[in-house]
């Protein structure tokens, strides 16, 4: 449907209460009698419940009875047989309303996650291998490719800077604030606005494949995940409806029993069965969910689903990776230590180029390192390449077999290492060729600046314990730790010692624990975690698959968002269940006692399911 016929059945949707409020209105002030106002009551009646009553009849055939069309459809024409006609046709005027605004509730959270579409161009400025530069559709791009962006475009595809300098604006895509600074290496999603400079980019992925399209199909997914309450909802109003059926027809056959008029029985059953539709908790429920994951994707933060969510409201315990997750992951060489006659280059070189087949962090950096050398030359592709995740690269370099790796890495192919002496807080790359021990890399990274406040939110919103597992050397470990005062610490683990950790962890605990990483070495923990949250908009596609959530900005802050969106949206929730049983649990008493009448009832289904809604909407309005 495009936006012309959307526009047109919005604008049918708000017409046609109008005018059956008009007919309804005149048949009510108007001195005319009974027989000659049906003739305005039951036009406005199949204006605003022709569509009620023909889903009501194919429901019926497709044996789904017990629904909210049926009941709305039998009590509005239950009410017609007994002379109730401005009430039949106010009842289904009203239920209309409340489909009305469910419908403009979901639009707008839906329109909000759509939009992310709208922010990648479906144009690219293609360069040439002769430099030269045309427009080409952004979905013809191929991994590889080279496009150029200009200052005050937004980038077509995922792609790491080849060229030139700029402030970017990530806000649309991750929810950052503040504009970044850019340059050659640096990676860049699609979607992320160029403010000024020009950019030239090296694609990393193509169209259909960016960071862009991969939100908007986890979000598209988002509806298909149920959350454990929506689930209940579902099974509640299948057994609720049927009971409240029984009980409307019980009153209309037993109150005459007790002297009780056979129309004021009928009229009371009907507006049981008014009440007892459960469209405040069938309509409410999911949209709250569906409110909460919208507010979250405009704050960069991705729940996959309502399921996903609700785990994440359950969490009371966290874990974390260090490198990439508490740390910045952007290592420098503080020590080059060959072994003679090895010289610093040549261990620099045969490392680096072993490590362009890694994007791990740590590989980047040796790269990186190599390359900002005056006396660098191009390096050569290793071949045969095996990588070990939380150990290390293995290949050939022309006939040279070399690894590059931690100490376990190279103990375990039976390389002899000798013992070295690294400072705290810093980590030791080793390579080896032809079973051979070259040298080591000594390299060290940095804290976060938002690790300490971030795991500060987190424990007054009291989660305990905090963790680290990580695959560094446990001094390393503990030297990160030391400053953040986390609960407990593990270092040298391979990425099944840490989900192995986390597993006991859990046991000893009784704790919901949430895991935090951003590499394909984290992906088994992420997945074995209550709640697996993976880092980064760009982070390895391991890790976000195996995620329940992802956060898109690079840094720790938008934790304590998710968590605190994902209560909130759980408290939303369960208020509107409590209101909505409670108010119609007191209406179904009043009406049997004949305290109140089909308003009341009307009242108890649109009206508990209009303010529901109303409420619902909240979840989507987040301030990070």
């Amino acid at each position: 449907m495009n936006k012309k016929q959307k526009s047109i059945c919005l604008r049918l949707g708000l017409a046609l209460p109008l005018l059956a409020g008009a007919l309804i209105f005149s048949a009510l002030l108007a001195p005319i009698p009974f027989y000659i106002e049906i003739f305005l009551y039951l036009p406005a009646y199949l204006l605003v419940g022709a569509d009620v009553l023909w889903r009501a009849f194919g429901n019926a055939v497709r044996g789904r009875v017990l629904d909210e069309h049926f009941l709305m459809t039998v009590a509005t024409v239950g009410a017609f047989a007994i002379g109730e006609n401005a009430e039949a046709v106010f009842v289904m005027l009203f239920f209309r309303v409340g489909e009305l605004f469910e419908g403009l509730a979901t639009r707008r959270a839906r329109g909000a996650l759509r939009s992310l579409a709208d922010l990648v161009p479906d144009t690219a400025h293609h360069v040439g291998e002769d430099g030269a530069v045309c427009d080409i559709d952004a979905s013809d791009v191929s991994v590889g490719d080279t496009v150029q962006v200009l200052a005050g475009e937004r980038i077509p595809v995922d792609g790491v800077v080849a060229a030139g300098r700029a402030v970017i604006d990530l806000s649309a895509m991750t929810g950052e604030s503040l504009p970044v600074d850019v340059t050659v290496g640096e990676a860049l999603p699609a979607g992320a606005l160029c403010l000024d400079g020009v950019l030239t980019l090296t694609a990393t992925r193509v169209a259909e494949e960016s960071t862009a399209a991969r939100i908007l199909e986890m979000v598209e997914n988002a509806t298909d995940r149920k959350a454990k309450v929506e689930g209940f909802i579902t099974r509640f109003a299948r057994v609720y409806t049927p009971i409240v059926c029984a009980l409307s027809l019980a009153v209309a056959l037993l109150l005459p029993l007790f002297g009780v008029k056979w129309t004021q029985s009928v009229y009371t059953a009907l507006s049981f069965l008014v009440i007892s539709c459960p469209c405040a908790l069938v309509i409410s429920v999911p949209l709250s969910f569906f409110c909460g994951i919208g507010g979250g994707a405009r704050c960069g933060i991705l729940f996959k689903g309502s399921r996903e969510l609700e785990r994440m409201a359950h969490v009371r315990a966290a874990a974390f990776d260090k490198t990439g997750t508490l740390t910045h992951g952007t290592f420098t060489p503080t020590a080059i230590l060959p072994i003679s006659p090895i010289t610093e280059r040549e261990l620099l070189f045969t490392a680096a180029a072993m490590e362009t087949a890694s994007t791990h962090p740590i590989a980047r950096s040796v790269v990186r390192a190599y390359e900002a050398r005056a006396d660098a030359t191009p390096l050569p592709a290793p071949r045969d390449i095996r990588e070990t995740a939380g150990g290390g690269v293995c290949g050939f370099l022309g006939e040279d077999e070399v690894l590059v790796g931690n100490r376990r890495f190279l103990s375990a192919a039976k390389i002899s290492v000798p013992p070295l002496s690294v400072p705290a807080g810093q980590s030791e790359i080793l390579v080896a060729k032809n079973g051979a021990y070259l040298g080591a890399i000594l390299i060290s990274d940095t804290l976060r600046e938002d690790a300490a406040p971030a795991l500060a939110a987190l424990r007054a919103l009291g989660v305990s314990p905090l963790l680290l597992l990580s695959g560094d050397r446990e001094a390393v470990a503990r030297a990160v730790a030391a400053p953040l005062g986390l609960d407990g610490v593990w270092g040298d683990l391979r990425p099944e010692d840490k989900a192995e950790v986390l597993r006991e962890e859990k046991e000893k605990s009784g704790r919901r624990f949430l895991f935090l990483g951003d590499g394909i070495n984290d992906a088994p923990t992420l997945a074995l975690a209550d709640c697996g949250v993976a880092m980064g908009a760009l982070g390895s596609d391991a890790a976000a698959f195996s995620a329940d959530v992802v956060l898109l900005s690079d840094g720790l802050s938008d934790l304590p968002t998710a968590l605190r969106i994902a209560r909130r949206t759980r408290r939303i929730v369960y208020e509107n269940i409590v209101f909505a049983l409670s108010v119609k649990t007191l209406v179904m008493l009043l009406s049997t006692l004949s305290l109140v009448g089909m308003g009341a009832a009307v009242f108890a289904d649109v009206g508990v399911s209009v303010i529901a809604i109303i409420n619902a909407i909240r979840a989507g309005y987040i301030k990070k």
